[in-house]
C-alpha cells in the first residue's frame, strides 16, 4: 500500500460542533428527535397502494445505500416486479432534484427506472402514479428513508457501515449521528456493509452490538466489489479490468459522505500519487476541476479515479479538461452472509402485499 505524495483536503470527519456547545446542542437534537419518533410511533406514516422498501442508515453521509438500492431494485425486477426508486436528489446542479448526482448516478446503472425524486417523496411519488411509465410501477424502493417516516414502508432495512461504528459515535452536531443507535429496534433489518475494510473481528463486535440493541443477528453483511473499472460514456464508454491500475500512478478524487474505504481499495489497487477529497455532494466548480487536473500533471499520473457519484458530475467535461483518462469503479455488492435471507425478506413482503390487496 503506498501513502500519497500530496493530498487536497476539504473535508474531514471531526464533528460539526465540538466541546461542551457541540454536547448542549446534541442533548436538544436528541430531545427533538425523541419527540418526532414518539410521534410517528403514534401516527404511522401515509400509505401508498404498493408495498415500499426502505434503505437508509443511523448517520450522516454514506454507508453504502446506493448499489444496495441498485441490488434490491434488480432482485425485485428479477421476481418479475416493476419498481421505482423514491429519492431526495441533494446538491442538484440545476435546482431539479432529478439531476442530482445519485439520481444521475440511479439511471445510468438502472436504464429505464422510473425515478420519483424531491423532498416530498410523497407528493412524487403520487404524481409519478399518474403517468404512464409510472402506472405499471408495482412497488417502490425507498433511498434513505429511515427517518423519511411520512411514508409507510413495509420493509425496513438500516445499513451499518463497518468502517464508522454508530454505537462509537454521536448524534449531531457533536457526532455525526442523525438519531440514537436505540432506533435500530424499528428496523426490519440491520445490514451491515464494507465489510472488506475491516477486520472479522470488529464485524463481530458490531454484530454483537446489533443484538444487544435489536435481540436479533444482523440480517446479512456485504462487502463492496470492484468487478470493473470505466472510462468514458455512452459510445465512447470502455471496460477494464479491476487491476488496471497496479503498477500505475493514480490521482484518487472524492465527494462522497464515507471516503475511507474508497480510498483504501485505491491505496490497494495502485500506486496513489495524490488525493482530493472534497465535502459530500461536491458541485466540483471549475476551480476545483482546475486542481484536480493540476494534481494529475505535476504527479505525472497515468490516470484520474473518481466514484460512480463524482462522474455524475465529471461527465461532462471535455477530455482535454484532463491531462490523463477519468476511471471510475463499476461496484457491486458482495455477501459474507445473509444475500438469501435478505431477498426472501424483501421479495416476500412484496408479494404479500400483492395477496393481500
Amino acid at each position: 500500500m503506498t501513502t500519497p505524495a500530496a493530498t487536497t483536503k476539504t473535508a474531514d470527519h471531526a464533528p460539526p460542533l465540538g466541546g461542551f456547545l457541540g454536547r448542549s446542542c446534541a442533548a436538544v437534537y436528541g430531545s427533538l428527535v425523541q419527540l418526532r419518533n414518539g410521534w410517528y410511533d403514534v401516527n404511522p406514516g401515509r400509505k401508498i397502494d404498493r408495498p415500499v422498501v426502505s434503505v437508509g442508515n443511523l448517520s450522516v453521509g454514506g454507508t453504502g445505500k446506493t448499489p444496495m438500492v441498485v441490488h434490491l431494485v434488480r432482485t425485485l425486477k428479477a421476481a418479475g416486479r416493476t419498481p421505482a426508486i423514491a429519492m431526495r436528489g441533494y446538491a442538484s446542479p440545476t435546482g431539479s432534484p432529478a439531476d442530482s448526482d445519485e439520481a444521475q448516478q440511479y439511471l445510468r446503472a438502472l436504464p429505464g427506472i422510473a425515478l420519483a425524486a424531491g423532498k416530498d417523496r410523497l407528493a412524487e411519488l403520487k404524481e409519478m402514479f399518474t403517468t404512464r411509465r409510472g402506472k405499471v410501477v408495482d412497488c417502490v424502493v425507498l433511498d434513505d428513508g429511515f427517518q423519511h417516516r411520512q411514508l409507510w414502508r413495509d420493509v425496513d432495512l438500516v445499513l451499518i457501515d463497518a468502517t464508522r461504528s454508530p454505537f462509537d459515535d454521536r448524534l449531531l452536531p457533536a457526532g455525526w449521528l442523525r438519531e440514537r443507535v436505540e432506533g435500530l429496534s424499528r428496523a426490519s433489518g440491520v445490514i451491515i456493509t464494507h465489510a472488506q475494510a475491516v477486520h472479522a473481528s470488529a464485524i463481530e463486535r458490531l454484530a454483537s452490538e446489533v443484538r444487544r440493541v435489536t435481540g436479533k443477528d444482523p440480517l446479512a453483511v456485504c462487502r463492496h466489489e470492484w468487478r470493473a473499472l470505466v472510462s468514458g460514456e455512452g459510445q465512447q464508454e470502455r471496460t477494464l479490468p479491476a487491476d488496471f491500475l497496479k503498477g500505475r500512478r493514480v490521482v484518487v478524487s472524492c465527494a462522497i459522505g464515507n471516503p475511507s474505504p474508497f480510498l483504501a481499495r485505491a491505496n490497494a489497487g495502485g500506486e496513489v500519487v495524490a488525493s482530493q477529497v472534497l465535502r459530500d455532494h461536491d458541485p466540483y466548480a471549475d476551480a476545483t476541476v482546475r486542481t484536480l487536473a493540476d494534481l494529475a500533471r505535476t504527479n505525472r499520473a497515468d490516470a484520474i479515479l473518481v466514484t460512480e457519484k463524482d462522474w455524475s458530475k465529471l461527465r461532462t467535461r471535455p477530455p482535454e479538461s484532463f491531462p490523463c483518462p477519468v476511471l471510475r469503479p463499476r461496484l457491486e455488492l458482495g455477501f459474507l452472509s445473509g444475500e438469501r435471507a435478505l431477498e426472501d425478506l424483501v421479495v416476500g413482503a412484496v408479494r404479500a402485499f400483492r395477496h393481500a390487496k
